[in-house]
Order: structure tokens, then sequence, then C-alpha cells
């Protein structure tokens, strides 16, 4: 099957697995020869294997990347830090699902403009120029960074999030990557031990310690391993990126992965 073939898939609840993965440092990071195998691996066995991108990125980035670097299209993408949930149209559209996003909606109430009012000018952070629908992101100054605007924004009934010492994520009070996607699975009725969730950063902490299974990939933020250090669930690769992916599915047992592509 080539990487713009469409066809008739089962439901995600009927694939033998389903990886659920962030982009950046974990499925588009490792060697390029880990990055093929992997997206190898994925376009031909597109009936068994689910593909769901849980990210930071906004729908936008998704699309382009597939469509100008070849990267495989997912079925479902939990975007924008987990505030965006959607489905992948026939169309290579990206379509958010409006049911599973009300909560996510009414728990920002509208915020970003109190959220850009307090923090204007705050020691340490510049304004993403990016507009998100339910979320404001901004990019850290380790150095000059003032811890206060943590208060400022749980004064507002809302989450921080600090990932990579260099972005801070304001965000619904309740809402990142891990909620979302197990709203996600629930939706689609996809059994929990049939997911692994992949990530290399803080911002995935909570998609890595919500009980699925789990890895860590190779070269993963000091900060992040000593997180889930204690956690049964999640699996500690060796290799990076891609790599780190491909070793989890084989050491977990979680689909085939054909000669040649171990």
């Amino acid at each position: 099957m080539t990487r713009h073939e469409r066809i008739e898939l089962p439901d995600l609840s009927e694939r033998e697995f389903v990886l659920a993965t962030d982009l950046d440092g974990t499925f588009l990071g490792g060697t390029e020869e880990d990055r093929r195998l992997l997206y190898d691996l994925i376009e031909e066995n597109r009936p068994t294997f689910g593909l769901i991108f849980v990210t930071g990125r906004d729908p936008e980035f998704i699309a382009e990347l597939c469509d100008e670097r070849g990267v495989p299209w997912p079925d479902y993408v939990i975007g924008d830090v987990g505030t965006t949930i959607a489905e992948v149209t026939p169309a290579r559209g990206i379509s958010p699902i409006k049911p599973l996003e009300e909560d996510i909606a009414s728990r920002w109430n509208n915020s970003g403009d109190k959220v850009r009012e307090i923090l204007k000018d705050h020691p340490g952070l510049q304004l993403q120029p990016t507009s998100f629908r339910y979320r404001v992101s901004y990019d850290l100054d380790a150095e000059n960074y003032d811890s206060l605007a943590e208060a400022m924004v749980a004064a507002l009934n809302l989450d921080h999030l600090i990932s990579d010492n260099r972005y801070f994520d304001v965000l619904p009070k309740g809402v990142s990557k891990g909620p979302s996607l197990r709203r996600l699975i629930n939706h689609l009725d996809i059994g929990e031990k049939r997911v692994l969730a992949a990530g290399d950063t803080l911002n995935d902490l909570s998609m890595l310690s919500c009980g699925l299974p789990a890895v860590a990939v190779g070269g993963a933020e000091d900060a992040l391993l000593a997180k889930v250090s204690d956690l049964d669930h999640v699996y500690t690769a060796s290799a990076i990126g891609a790599g780190g992916i491909l070793e989890a599915i084989e050491a977990l047992d979680f689909h085939p992965i054909p000669k040649g592509q171990e």
C-alpha cells in the first residue's frame, strides 16, 4: 500500500494494535533508517495497525507534515497539547470531534485574552505567534523566568505546563495529552491493552502515566524519565525516537515486525 492510497479500513477498535505517539523527538526522532522502518511497518499493515498522533502541534502542521514529508497519515489526532481531539477524514482533512471537545471548550471558557493580558511582558515568557483555540503558548527563557506566572495561571482556574525547559503552555483545567487520549480511546471503544503511548518530554507525562502501556523513547528528557521510572507499565527504550518505538513494539509483543525490520 502506498502512503497516498486510500482503502476502507477497519475501525480502530478492530485493529490488532494502536500506536499513540508524540511527534517531535519521538515519531519524528531517531535515525532516518529507523523512521523509514517504522513508517513502512505502519503503511504496510494499515488493516491491523492504527495510528494516533498525540502532539503539541496544530492540525495545519500535521497536514503539511504528512503531505510534504512522507510521514504516514494518522487515523486520529490529539493536537495542541490535548486541547484538540480530531479524526482524519477520507479527504485528508483533520476534523475536530465536537462531542469530545465540548468539555475542553467549557473548561477553557474563552480565557485566551485574560491569559495574554496577565502574562503580558512577564519575565522569561515570549508569546508564540500562533493562535490556538483552547490554549495559549509561550517560549520560555529558563534563566529569566519568574515562576509567579504559575500562581497567576492557577488564579484563573487554568493549568500550566512546562516542557523541555523551553515551552510554557496554559491549558484548560485538567486537560492535557493523557486525559484527551483516554477520552478518545473510550469514545472509539479501543481495548486499552492494545494501545502503546510513546513520548519523550514532560508534556508527554500525562500520556505515559495515565495507565496505558507506554514507552519513554531513548533520548527522553531527564525530568520525564525521573517521573516514570517507578511506573511498571512504562517501558524505557534505549533506541532514540522511532527506533525506541520499534524497540518497544518488539519487546512488548504488540505487533509482528517482519524480518529485516527488527
